[in-house]
C-alpha cells in the first residue's frame, strides 16, 4: 500500500530530474532545424546535392530587396540563386537549354508538403528574370524555424503564391521520351 502511495511522487520527482537534465526550451527547439537542416536538389541532374547552411554560405551570395505581400512589409532576403544550385547539380542552361530540354520542370518542396512548379526557363537569366532565390537570411538574421531555415523567394511574381517556406527539397522532371 505504501509502494502505491509514493509511485506518483516518485514519477513527478523523475519527470522533473529529467527536465532539469534534459532541458527542453523553445530556443532550443528553434536553433536545432538551422544546425542540421538540409536541402536536397535531386532528379534529373547530373551531380545530386544535399545541401546545408553551412554549403549555401560558401556559395556565391545574393540579396534581394523585396515587398512581401503576406507580411505587408519590405524585407531584405540574402542566400543563393536557384539557378545557382541547378547549374552545381548539372542541370543544362544557357545555349545548351533548347528543344525538348524546354519542357524540364522544377518542383520545390515545403516540409508540409506544400509544392510549386517552375519551368526550366523561368529560372534560366539567359531568357527570363531569373532571381527566385534560396534564402537563409531574412533582414540579416537567420530565417525562424517558422518559415525555414530555407526559403524559396520569388520576387517578380505579382503575390508570394510560390514562395516556398520550409523548403527540404529541389526536384528536376525532364521530358519523358516519345515512341
Amino acid at each position: 500500500m505504501a509502494l502505491i502511495r509514493r509511485t506518483p511522487i516518485l514519477l513527478m520527482v523523475a519527470c522533473c530530474v529529467a527536465f532539469a537534465v534534459f532541458p527542453c526550451t523553445q530556443t532550443a527547439l528553434s536553433q536545432t532545424p538551422n544546425a542540421t537542416a538540409q536541402l536536397k536538389v535531386t532528379g534529373a541532374v547530373s551531380t545530386p546535392l544535399t545541401l546545408t547552411a553551412e554549403d549555401l554560405k560558401k556559395m556565391p551570395r545574393t540579396t534581394l530587396q523585396v515587398s512581401n505581400s503576406h507580411e505587408k512589409k519590405s524585407e531584405t532576403y540574402e542566400g543563393v540563386l536557384l539557378e545557382e544550385l541547378l547549374r552545381r547539380a548539372g542541370v543544362p542552361q544557357g545555349d545548351q537549354l533548347r528543344g525538348k530540354l524546354m519542357a524540364t520542370c522544377v518542383t520545390a518542396e515545403a516540409e508540409d508538403g506544400y509544392k510549386v512548379v517552375f519551368a526550366i526557363a523561368e529560372l534560366d537569366s539567359g531568357i527570363a528574370n531569373a532571381e527566385v532565390l534560396v534564402a537563409d537570411t531574412v533582414d540579416g538574421a537567420p530565417i525562424d524555424a517558422k518559415r525555414g531555415p530555407f526559403r524559396l523567394v520569388v520576387p517578380h511574381d505579382k503575390r508570394p503564391a510560390r514562395w516556398v517556406r520550409m523548403l527540404k527539397s529541389i526536384t528536376v522532371s525532364a521530358p519523358k521520351e516519345s515512341n
